[in-house]
């Protein structure tokens, strides 16, 4: 899918305040690591996960979500009645109904012209309303839309360490680590009709594909998520392969055409392996695992927004997005800065 007609105005984050260390997970933990005879520094040593981020007790998606759209409309200079679309991608919502996307709508005093929605795809919803997105406006149905994520770890995470140390053994331990690298965040994008805003960054397109005989791999509830870790990453790089072959005949992508690239980072091994195997070049990756964890959607925006503070991306890079969602999706997309 290639777009001529979409550019980004802006990419913004907010970050949840409280620091998690991984250390101190295990000290909540340490009934059941001592049961099973764990030492610790097990969580960083897997995987690379130092600390990740909560929000204050009882904030919902909703809220920090809308933080991040008002940051990304005002760094844009683009008024909220502007709006043509809203698309909440977040995994975590306030309620299983209304849309979280109705509530930040409200929340951002947005148009009754304004068509809202949620869209639920795991870990690559954001591209996914990205694409949405882009697609209303490349047919010319908007001029301004907004994509927007809000993600809270806390509860599924202290809610798996209270079932492990009631319960766990070693293999509850493989089944729910992926749950115990959670974060928390929020991002927004702000997409527009190329040309309205002199100097905006240009959404060339993306493209995806599913392996769904794999959607039993990983399963999650509010209160955790339970992964067959090994055949999750095995099928995910496998099905990322053939995604990245498609890449290269939709978009003209080769690993050398890339200046920057955003992945969804899961942890240190999921990162690593998928760089490798699609011969990727490490230093163009800003790595965002170590302090924040898997923040689930919310991943490839941050890593866009933090590489833009850094001063990584320079105008006319090609930023090669990367994502691999459970069930099994993938989907790879470019924004040329």
């Amino acid at each position: 899918m290639r777009f001529e007609n979409v550019s980004i105005l802006s990419v913004a984050h907010v970050d949840a305040p409280h620091r998690i260390p991984s250390a101190e997970l295990e000290v909540r933990l340490s009934p059941f690591l001592r049961r099973i005879g764990f030492a610790p520094g097990v969580i960083a040593s897997l995987s690379g996960v130092v600390a990740r981020r909560y929000w204050d007790e009882g904030t919902q998606p909703s809220e920090v979500a809308a933080r991040a759209a008002e940051v990304a409309l005002n760094r844009a200079g683009i008024a909220p009645s502007n709006i043509g679309l809203l698309v909440n991608t977040s995994v975590c919502r306030d309620f299983i109904e209304p849309s979280t996307a109705c509530l930040v709508h409200a929340r951002l005093g947005l148009a009754p012209t304004c068509l809202n929605f949620d869209v639920s795809n795991a870990c690559l919803g954001f591209i996914n309303g990205m694409d949405l997105v882009a697609q209303s406006i490349e047919r010319g149905v908007i001029d301004y839309g907004l994509v927007v994520d809000g993600e809270t770890s806390r509860f599924a995470v202290e809610k798996t360490i209270e079932r492990l140390n009631a319960t766990g053994d070693a293999r509850a331990f493989a089944d729910n680590f992926a749950t115990l690298t959670l974060g928390s965040g929020a991002v927004a994008m702000l997409l527009a009709r190329k040309g309205l805003v002199p100097g905006a960054h240009e959404y060339t397109g993306s493209v995806s594909l599913a392996a769904t005989e794999h959607s039993a791999l990983c399963r999650g509830q509010l209160d955790g998520m339970i992964t067959n870790g090994q055949k999750l990453l095995q099928a995910g790089l496998e099905l990322a392969e053939r995604t990245f072959q498609r890449a290269r005949e939709e978009l003209d992508w080769t690993p050398e055409k890339l200046d920057e690239i955003a992945i969804h980072q899961v942890s240190r091994q999921h990162t690593d392996k998928l760089v490798e195997r699609l011969g990727l070049d490490p230093s163009r990756l800003h790595a965002i695992y170590p302090e924040f964890g898997n923040i689930g959607p919310a991943s490839i925006p941050l890593v866009i927004a933090q590489a833009e503070a850094l001063g990584r991306l320079r105008k006319g890079y090609r930023i090669g997005l990367m994502g691999i969602g459970s069930g099994i999706n993938v989907a790879m997309a470019e924004i040329v800065w």
